[in-house]
């Protein structure tokens, strides 16, 4: 009976018994974090100069380790350390680095001899808080990082050249609404931009949906214009800051942009397009003229095609620069290209018998002759399995 007593009051002191444990890391990349680091939970119950198992020197108390370390800081770059994680001893190598926030007197850690920004706070805590650390440090490892990251090469100018013909063009798309005055929420912005969306396919524009996301627009010359137009324009102010909150949308011009190349002849006067602007403000192809230079381009042959399949031509694309609409402002206005500074680039081009060039976007189902070359979603697709 009295055995028995011995042994109880002797299992609760070891259960009240300190241990030398890691209480955090100062490395706040979890990632980044291997079993060959010091990890929150690890008990450390000994170090050693050489690492052989005879040699650890057993570790009781924070302030002793400390005070063990400080005394070979000066001649040791590198020591070892045993931990217990679990039922596993494991034998580390770690560096000794002195703590910081300890002026008057100071303290020594130990630090992950892979990665300076693993510092280890040691503290004494007792066994069940010792082992609620290393459940926490085996969730982190287990959602962290599965594999080591590396940096590789990659030949982006080739990329560009090979898989973006034009490489000034970026293919993707995307126009800007603001908030009209009377919107107070932001679903009855991105209700406006889905019905200017619908409209334009409605309407035969070859558009493909990508994305759609909210944005927060700080104060600038832009938006300050916008606000003239409309005195009472939503704001929230935001650390002194006045911003705006906007819907952009995403989307990609049908299947692909086909590049065409206009390359007038002596003589001739126009290209040979009639173009006009949409509601929703995209510029369309509405005539081409046989033998012009749109025609001899294979502009015709898209125009018609397009026509019987009830798409319009749509020019994404002029010498380069979009032409697309870009937002649409606080006062109900789409922003677009204007007609008349495109009708004036190209008589100066056909004046100076200068080529143009110029993208349209292609449609679905849609036959090209080859020499006419497309970049755009169609290339996004994989390759077409032969059976």
């Amino acid at each position: 009976m009295v055995k028995s007593c011995f042994i109880y009051w002797e299992d609760m002191a070891t259960c009240d018994q300190t241990l030398v444990c890691v209480k955090q890391v100062r490395q706040e990349v979890e990632d980044e974090w291997d079993e060959g680091m010091p990890l929150p939970g690890d008990i450390i119950e000994g170090f050693s100069e050489h690492g052989a198992d005879d040699s650890f020197l057993p570790v009781k108390a924070t302030s002793e380790l400390s005070s063990q370390l400080g005394k070979i800081n000066q001649r040791l770059e590198l020591i070892w350390i045993k931990v217990r994680r679990g039922d596993s001893l494991v034998k580390l190598q770690a560096r000794i680095v002195q703590q910081k926030g300890f002026i008057l007197q100071r303290k020594y850690t130990v630090q992950a001899a892979t990665d300076h920004r693993h510092v280890a706070d040691l503290g004494d805590l007792t066994l069940e808080q010792c082992n609620e650390l290393q459940e926490m440090s085996r969730r982190v490892k287990k959602q962290g990082r599965e594999f080591r990251r590396t940096g590789m090469n990659y030949d982006w100018k080739m990329k560009v050249g090979t898989y973006m013909p034009d490489q000034y063009c970026s293919v993707i798309s995307s126009i800007l609404f603001m908030p009209l005055s009377s919107e107070y929420c932001i679903h009855t912005t991105t209700a406006r931009c889905m019905a200017w969306f619908s409209a334009a396919i409605s309407s035969g524009i070859p558009l493909v949906f990508v994305n759609i996301q909210t944005e927060l627009i700080p104060s600038t010359e832009e938006t300050r214009f916008w606000k003239r137009e409309t005195a009472t324009c939503k704001q929230n102010k935001i650390n002194g800051t006045q911003i705006m909150h906007g819907v952009r949308l995403w989307f990609l011009p049908g299947l692909a942009e086909i590049s065409l190349v206009l390359i007038p002849r002596p003589g001739e006067v126009l290209f040979g397009m009639e173009i006009k602007r949409t509601e929703e403000g995209f510029v369309c192809i509405y005539s081409v003229m046989r033998g012009s230079p749109a025609d001899r381009a294979g502009m015709r042959e898209l125009y018609e095609e397009s026509s019987a399949n009830g798409f319009l031509l749509v020019i994404s694309r002029l010498q380069c620069k979009s032409i697309m609409p870009m937002n649409a402002c606080s006062a109900g206005l789409v922003h677009c290209c204007e007609q008349s500074e495109i009708k004036e680039i190209l008589s100066s081009a056909i004046e100076q018998y200068e080529t143009i060039q110029l993208h349209v976007m292609a449609w679905p189902n849609q036959t090209r002759p080859s020499p006419i070359p497309a970049i755009g979603f169609a290339n996004l697709l994989p390759p077409k399995s032969e059976s």
